[in-house]
């Protein structure tokens, strides 16, 4: 009895969700080995287990990036000050952030230079030394990088002063080209967070208020956490042609008139590892969908003493087949840890699929799957095990993404007023459908009364609302409200 407290003493000192989701949260990231604080204020180490996921997540994304014609750049971190003058609306939006170095070398600089918050004024500057005519374009670069945004309020993976990104920017002949490219990626968003991450989203447009700053028009994709809160998982913004004329980036036409190039940004950042975190996780600790996990399946031999050196032979045969099939496998053949332990272990790590295989097994010519989603067992076949472990990780990835879109569904809510929008979350958590005059007075009442804020405008709402949640007078937009990190 005791040697089975002690296996399960990775679920013990988890915080469970009821009681504190935040608390479970850092407690999970922390336990799994993903993170730890440095110390720098607002900053993380990625420690190997949280680079692997995100190094997951980069590989994909670039695959489909480069799919749709994209090439990848690498531009300074450090900008000049005067850059940011250029854009008014842009400084403003970034000011309160913006950390300067302002010494180097022993001597202080002529002029600041900003640690980058985000490319579009360095872009810009170097597009307008690369563009001269239409036949330049489109100019396709997405860049990988780190940035820093000095934030006064902080949590690992989804909100720290330093974090890793991507963010493409590309300029074009006209609007319609751009505007074709802002939605372009915005969809190719959806389906990488829904296929890969297994989170069901919310794709809409961001108001006025929400927009990025700079930007005509800004689109994201917003997923709900086990909290009922909404993380934005991604944004893409049509630039119109702020920041070319901003910065000069004007073309020849085909008409051999000067014309300035229509724009585009869109990003997604480390902060998919913590959404994919609350997401999907539960009281026993991370859940992985298998396509993003860097350990699909945990290989633990069992047995006794004398037979340990049979079963590992085995489970060794098995591993490299399974390797072999393209399947990320590990084996924790430990002599002196309990299976009990470490079945433990590995499921707080959110490992997929677990496969234990001892003596009575391999006579028999089988080995036991488990499921990390549900927990059951499933004895297969040893020679039809890489057919059965494909086939339990697309159903893991499936029943994830099913689990979330349930979840979401059951904490969506419909409200006409203000005060049924309150004391609806009072007792609920959640999203929030609701109707909106576009009034910014009435979005801000919205978050003054509840602490919620729009998170977008869908573009497939489940209903519209033809009153505004505020005031009551005609609504232009039904909007999405929620709390979010």
């Amino acid at each position: 009895m005791a040697s089975d407290k002690q296996d399960k003493q990775f679920v013990t000192e988890i915080t469970p969700q009821s009681e504190d989701f935040s608390r479970w949260y850092i407690d999970v990231i922390k336990k799994a080995e993903l993170m730890d604080y440095a110390p720098v204020r607002g900053c993380i180490v990625f420690r190997p287990e949280g680079y692997a996921i995100w190094e997951n997540i980069q590989q994909e994304m670039d695959r489909r990036f480069k799919e749709t014609g994209h090439r990848n750049a690498y531009f300074p971190m450090l900008i000049p000050e005067s850059f940011f003058q250029k854009e008014k609306e842009h400084i403003e939006g970034f000011n309160p952030e913006l950390p300067f170095v302002t010494e180097a070398g022993g001597d202080i600089l002529e002029e600041r230079l900003a640690v980058r918050p985000t490319s579009e004024t360095m872009f810009g500057h170097m597009y307008s030394k690369w563009i001269k005519s239409y036949r330049d374009l489109p100019v396709l670069i997405n860049q990988w990088a780190n940035v820093m945004r000095w934030e006064k309020r902080t949590m690992p993976f989804l909100r720290t002063s330093e974090f890793l990104w991507q963010e493409g920017h590309t300029a074009h002949e006209d609007e319609k080209d751009a505007r074709e490219e802002t939605m372009r990626m915005l969809e190719l968003y959806r389906d990488f967070v829904e296929d890969f991450l297994a989170m069901p989203v919310v794709m809409g447009q961001k108001t006025p208020s929400e927009k990025f700053a700079g930007a005509v028009d800004t689109y994201s994709i917003e997923a709900m956490m086990k909290d009922g809160k909404a993380v934005q998982a991604g944004t893409s913004h049509y630039m119109g042609t702020n920041f070319a004329k901003a910065f000069e980036i004007q073309y020849l036409n085909r008409d051999n008139e000067l014309e300035f190039t229509h724009t585009t940004s869109w990003g997604t950042s480390t902060r998919l590892i913590g959404s994919m975190i609350m997401a999907h996780g539960d009281d026993r600790g991370l859940v992985i969908p298998p396509k993003v996990a860097p350990t699909q399946v945990i290989l633990i031999p069992i047995g006794p003493p004398k037979m340990r050196d049979m079963v590992i032979e085995r489970a060794d045969a098995l591993y490299a087949e399974l390797k072999a099939a393209g399947i990320r496998v590990n084996m924790d053949d430990r002599a002196d840890v309990r299976p009990g332990w470490k079945f433990n272990e590995y499921e707080m790590r959110g490992v997929p699929v677990r496969i234990e295989i001892g003596p009575r097994d391999i006579e028999n010519g089988v080995c036991l799957l488990a499921s990390r989603l549900g927990g059951d067992k499933l004895t297969v076949q040893l020679d039809n095990v890489v057919n059965e472990v494909k086939q339990l990780l697309d159903d893991v990835q499936k029943g994830m993404y099913e689990r979330a879109l349930e979840f979401r569904a059951s904490h969506f809510h419909s409200v006409d007023n203000l005060d049924e929008m309150r004391a609806q979350m009072e007792e609920k958590r959640g999203f929030f459908l609701a109707g909106w005059c576009g009034s910014e007075a009435c979005e801000e009442t919205v978050r003054a009364e509840t602490g919620a804020t729009s998170r977008n405008i869908p573009f497939d709402p489940q209903e519209h609302k033809s009153t505004c949640v505020a005031c009551g007078e005609a609504a232009k937009h039904t909007v999405v409200f929620a709390k979010a990190y």
